[in-house]
């Protein structure tokens, strides 16, 4: 008992110092992420990003710029490429660019000076990562930005491939908007004024077959070769990747890819149908559009980097200079297309254009397609196809353009609103509302699930109606919560929390997901109460999926395996390691630990529902395996995002699963019967490894199981069997019996015991 209360003492002086921590960390948070370009400014010489500079100038502007000079003569400018546009790679921190560029918008030259890349940093030299970038060095972006070059394009590094098309990319965007913006003067071209605006019809209905969509162009198509992809490689001087075909037949298909705007109403209800269009419609928030990619033949336009990083590395979205290259939160698989003679293809995406991007769905565009080959050794060889898009005049409405303004602001101007904002414009506001359906539905499970635990001794009395009621609401958990919602919390939504108390926090990150928010602050309150048990056992889709496998399994009979406690003792501390190393890991670098944090089957099994490459659905399938002997075996041994929330779970201020003083000495039929064996053999609950699934609390109701219950239950038979004939005021039997050969009445005999 004190060795107990000095360890409590410990724990609770150790939570202390760690709100402490965070909450000076959260303090610190602004301080830290202001004056991005004056600090990287001190890394770099004028020289190492202009031929010949000897100088910088003040640092002015929103977003800022520094004059580069040698002597008094001003050479051009200097901009840090993540204060002007996204620049978040593999590792899900900026990539920090300082660029150097002319007031023609020629750029002139590049250092990296910041990154968190897990790829470069323990593999691929930064030199070689660099050397690709600055393929951009001299590519004149004013003409880009003016539409009379389409963007350039980085040289592809092997094995990372994300971190430079995302490096390149950040460059030729801050460039185009600073540009745009007139931050570099009149030197650079301006992009020409159109004299008319194309807007979608959004009144026009109807829907039309295949052959008609693709005939008036709005399903736009390129079709290639694997001998015609060859023959490209070999005149583009690159032998070894004509050398290496993905297949031996010159006239087999490589690629039939599709593209059309889906948010475009006719388009849209033809190749989605009325149903899933509405659905697509619902979710889009105000600003974004919604394209549909499709494909089939040798080579797959998705390839793999979405799965190892999020960015899908062999596409991307031109418009007016700029390129958009996909992530897997703005994706979504198709399983067909719903227009009337589609042919069946084996890849069809739809992706979501995000608002910041600025895309405007009646303007041209363009897909581009990176085919990639090996050549030789690691080295990759690249050819860019690009599909042009335009969409049909029968889809669109047309009017004059008013005359421009003789002066264009300039970023910081078109950044300062002449009214303010009003708060409920905010972007997480407007996904709330957007999700309003999803975020009431979701709020109604959590006040359901409430209910069951504030009303859970009236429920576990009722055995078969409670074992209903949590089927019934595991299926709910893994279909719409898990499947349809995508609301399957993870340990890296633990490490990007603590992470970004480190690096700056800010609550509208948080609260652009609106379900995974809710879901956090139910997990939060419900630690206070009951622990981790109302999230691992109830509102966890995979958890769900894993108990609901294994319900089937005891259905068919399938011999289920108990875990020796001396061996079950020494294996659920495994999940705690992991996640101490993921949180270790995440503290060097949060891409590494995201990498590792593929421990959990989640993303695989319950966000890409198993579409994914066969390393990673033979890993779900194995701990699924598992759990059909085992109940619920990667729960107990395996996973960190339970290890995480147990951590602090131990400060929960109510105990709600009673025991009977009896409980592990010398009875022992809970803990035997316990699914996930969180009743120590001497009785106790161990509230970490606890699912809060309420088997014990049948038992401990149940007087034809629970030793106990079955005692009070014979005191009290006996006691109602004693006192039923006077309580019914009946006169004394005069029936005579025989004892023992003399007659005596029945009123004289002794009871017998009812037991």
């Amino acid at each position: 008992m004190y060795q107990a209360a000095i360890h409590k003492n410990l724990f609770k002086r150790l939570l202390r110092g760690l709100v402490a921590l965070c909450i000076a960390m959260l303090l610190a948070g602004p301080s830290m992420a202001a004056g991005q370009l004056s600090n990287y400014l001190q890394k770099v010489q004028p020289q190492q990003i202009f031929p010949g500079a000897t100088r910088f100038g003040e640092v002015t502007g929103d977003p800022p710029i520094a004059p580069v000079f040698r002597g008094e003569s001003l050479l051009g400018y200097a901009y840090l490429n993540s204060d002007v546009t996204s620049s978040v790679g593999y590792s899900g921190k900026p990539i920090h660019i300082v660029v150097g560029i002319d007031p023609k918008g020629v750029v002139r030259g590049l250092k990296l000076v910041d990154h968190k890349e897990p790829i470069v940093l323990i593999g691929i030299p930064e030199a070689k990562v660099v050397a690709s970038v600055n393929a951009l060095i001299g590519k004149d972006l004013g003409r880009v930005s003016a539409g009379v070059e389409g963007p350039p394009q980085v040289d592809i590094v092997s094995g990372a491939t994300v971190t430079v098309l995302v490096m390149g990319d950040s460059i030729v965007r801050s460039a185009l908007k600073l540009i745009r913006g007139n931050r570099f003067g009149a030197d650079a071209v301006a992009p020409e004024q159109s004299s008319e605006i194309r807007k979608v019809d959004l009144l026009r209905t109807g829907t039309s077959d295949w052959e008609t969509l693709v005939g008036d162009g709005s399903v736009r198509s390129l079709r290639l070769t694997v001998g015609e992809v060859t023959e490209a490689f070999r005149q583009a001087g690159q032998p070894a990747a004509a050398d290496r075909p993905e297949t031996h037949s010159p006239g087999d298909r490589f690629i039939d890819l599709y593209i059309a705007p889906v948010s475009v109403p006719v388009i849209g209800r033809s190749l989605l149908g009325d149903s899933r269009y509405e659905q697509m419609r619902a979710k889009l928030k105000p600003g974004e559009e919604a394209i549909v990619v499709a494909g089939d033949g040798a080579y797959s336009f998705k390839g793999s980097g979405y799965v190892r990083g999020g960015i899908f590395d062999r596409i991307e979205l031109i418009q007016d200079g700029q390129g958009l290259r996909f992530r897997d939160r703005y994706h979504t698989r198709l399983p067909t297309l719903a227009a009337s003679g589609a042919p069946r293809l084996r890849e069809i995406a739809l992706f979501v254009v995000p608002a910041d991007f600025g895309f405007d769905i009646a303007a041209p565009w363009e897909l581009q397609l990176l085919v990639q080959r090996s050549a030789v050794g690691r080295d990759k060889a690249v050819l860019p196809y690009n599909l042009s898009y335009v969409l049909p005049d029968a889809h669109v409405t047309v009017e004059a353009a008013a005359a421009p303004s003789p002066v264009e602001p300039s970023i910081a101007e078109q950044a300062t609103p002449a009214e303010p904002i009003p708060e409920g414009e905010a972007l997480w506001v407007k996904m709330w509302e957007m999700n309003r359906v999803s975020v009431a539905v979701t709020m109604a499970a959590v006040l359901v699930l409430t209910l069951i635990f504030f009303f859970q001794d009236w429920l576990v009395k009722r055995p078969a109606l409670f074992a209903w009621v949590r089927r019934v609401y595991l299926l709910f958990t893994l279909v719409w919560l898990g499947w349809y919602a995508n609301a399957q919390l993870s340990v890296v939504n633990v490490l990007t929390f603590f992470n970004s108390l480190v690096t700056g926090f800010h609550w509208e990150f948080f609260l652009s997901a609106p379900l995974v928010f809710l879901l956090w602050g139910s997990v939060a309150a419900a630690l206070l109460f009951w622990g981790r048990g109302p999230f691992c056992g109830w509102l966890c889709p995979f958890g769900a999926l894993q108990e609901l496998t294994n319900n089937v399994a005891r259905w068919l009979k399938v011999p289920q395996v108990r875990v020796p406690w001396g061996l079950h003792e020494r294996l659920w501390p495994i999940k705690y390691i992991i996640f101490l190393g993921l949180f270790g890991l995440s503290l060097y670098s949060l891409a590494l630990a995201e990498m590792f944090a593929e421990v959990e089957p989640f993303k695989t099994a319950i966000i890409l529902k198993f579409a994914r490459e066969w390393p990673f659905v033979v890993f779900a399938l194995t701990v699924l395996a598992a759990g059909l002997f085992i109940e619920r075996f990667y729960c107990r041994y395996l996973c960190p995002l339970g290890a995480a929330l147990a951590i602090p779970g131990r400060i929960r201020m109510f105990e709600w699963l009673k025991r009977w003083p009896e409980c592990g000495s010398p009875c022992q039929r809970c803990a035997k019967e316990c699914p996930v064996q969180s009743i120590h053999p001497e009785g106790a609950i161990n509230v970490n490894e606890c699912i809060y699934c309420m088997h014990c609390q049948e038992l401990y109701h149940d007087d034809q199981r629970c030793p106990h219950m079955i005692q009070v239950r014979l005191k009290r038979e006996k006691f109602m069997a004693l006192s039923t004939p006077a309580s019914r005021g009946e006169a004394p039997a005069k029936t005579v019996v025989t004892h023992k050969g003399a007659p005596i009445r029945k009123a004289d005999a002794a009871p017998e015991n009812p037991v």
